[in-house]
C-alpha cells in the first residue's frame, strides 16, 4: 500500500491562536485541515507568541523535543516545542518557543505597535527551530508549504544547509506571499548572524552588507523555493516582478474563493508539483 503524501506547514500566525480573523490566518487555519482530509499526513508549526494563551488553548510542552539550544551571534537560545489541538479541525499545532524572543512578546510588534528590534533573530531562530524539530520527529515531508516572512529563511537552510539531510532531500518547498510586510530593516549583521555551516557567500549575496528589508528578505525566499503561491489580492509589488523572472510554478490568487476553495485549489497545485518530481526522476 502506498504511503500517504506528507506536508509540513511552516505559518507564521493561525487563527484562532491570534484572535483576529483576517484572510491570511483564516487560510493557513484551513489549509491543514484539508490536506489531512484529503489523505496527507501533516505537521503545522507557528511561533508561540505571548498574546496566545496557553491554558485557555490547552498547549503543553513536549519535552522529548525541546531541549536543544540554538547559537545566534554567540547567545544560546534554548528551543522550547509545545503542542496543542483544534480539536474540530483534528489537527495538531506545533509553537517554536523560546523565554526571550518569543514567549514574552506579543507577536512581531510591541503593545505600542512598534517592531521589535530582535525581530531578525526570531526569523533565525524559527525556521531553524522547525527544521530541527522535524528532524527529531523523524519525518519526511514531501511538501514544504512557508507561510508568512517568520518562515523566510527556511527555503535558504532547507536547501543549503539541510539539503544532505534524508528528512529534506527530496522536498517541494512551496512560498505563499502575503500583503503582511514588515516596515523595520533588519540590520547589515543580519548576514553574518543566519550563516550557519552549508550558507556560502553567493547565496546571500543579494543581502550581504545591507540593511535587509522585506523586499530583500522575500527575494532571497524565493531564489530558493521551487513554486510560489499568492494568498492575497495584493502582495508587494517588486518581489512579485521577481518572481516573474525566475520561471517557478505560480498560483495566483482568486479573489471570490473561500478559504475551502483555496486549499482545494493548492492541493491541485501540490498534486502537479508533485506529479512532475515523480515524471523526472523515471
Amino acid at each position: 500500500m502506498k504511503e500517504p503524501n506528507r506536508i509540513l506547514f511552516i505559518s507564521q500566525e493561525i487563527y484562532p491562536y491570534l484572535a483576529e480573523e483576517t484572510p491570511v490566518r483564516l487560510l493557513n487555519r484551513q489549509i491543514p485541515e484539508y490536506f489531512q482530509g484529503h489523505g496527507y499526513e501533516t505537521r503545522t508549526f507557528m511561533p508561540k507568541f505571548g498574546e496566545i494563551n496557553e491554558r485557555r488553548n490547552q498547549l503543553h510542552e513536549v519535552i522529548r523535543l525541546s531541549g536543544m539550544n540554538l547559537i545566534i551571534e554567540d547567545s544560546d537560545h534554548p528551543l522550547l516545542i509545545k503542542v496543542a489541538s483544534i480539536q474540530s479541525a483534528r489537527i495538531q499545532i506545533y509553537f517554536i518557543d523560546n523565554d526571550d524572543l518569543f514567549h514574552r512578546r506579543k507577536g512581531v510588534k510591541d503593545e505600542n505597535g512598534v517592531e521589535y528590534s530582535d525581530n531578525d533573530d526570531r526569523v533565525i531562530f524559527y525556521a531553524r527551530g522547525v527544521i530541527e524539530t522535524v528532524k527529531k520527529l523523524r519525518w519526511t515531508p514531501d511538501i514544504i508549504l512557508c507561510s508568512g516572512w517568520l518562515s523566510a529563511l527556511a527555503p535558504l537552510y532547507l536547501k543549503r544547509v539541510f539539503n544532505d539531510e534524508p528528512f529534506f532531500a527530496h522536498s517541494k518547498i512551496v512560498l505563499m506571499l502575503d500583503d503582511n510586510e514588515y516596515e523595520r530593516p533588519f540590520p547589515t549583521r543580519f548576514t553574518e548572524k543566519l550563516r550557519i555551516e552549508g550558507i556560502t557567500n553567493t547565496d546571500v549575496r543579494g543581502i550581504d552588507g545591507f540593511p535587509v528589508g522585506y523586499e530583500e528578505l522575500m527575494r532571497l525566499a524565493v531564489d530558493f523555493s521551487d513554486a510560489i503561491v499568492y494568498a492575497t489580492p495584493k502582495v508587494n509589488q517588486r518581489v512579485a516582478n521577481y518572481v516573474e523572472t525566475k520561471g517557478k510554478p505560480i498560483l495566483p490568487f482568486e479573489q471570490t474563493e473561500t478559504p475551502v476553495e483555496a486549499s482545494k485549489r493548492l492541493w491541485d497545485f501540490c498534486q502537479t508539483i508533485l506529479a512532475k518530481e515523480t515524471e523526472e526522476n523515471e
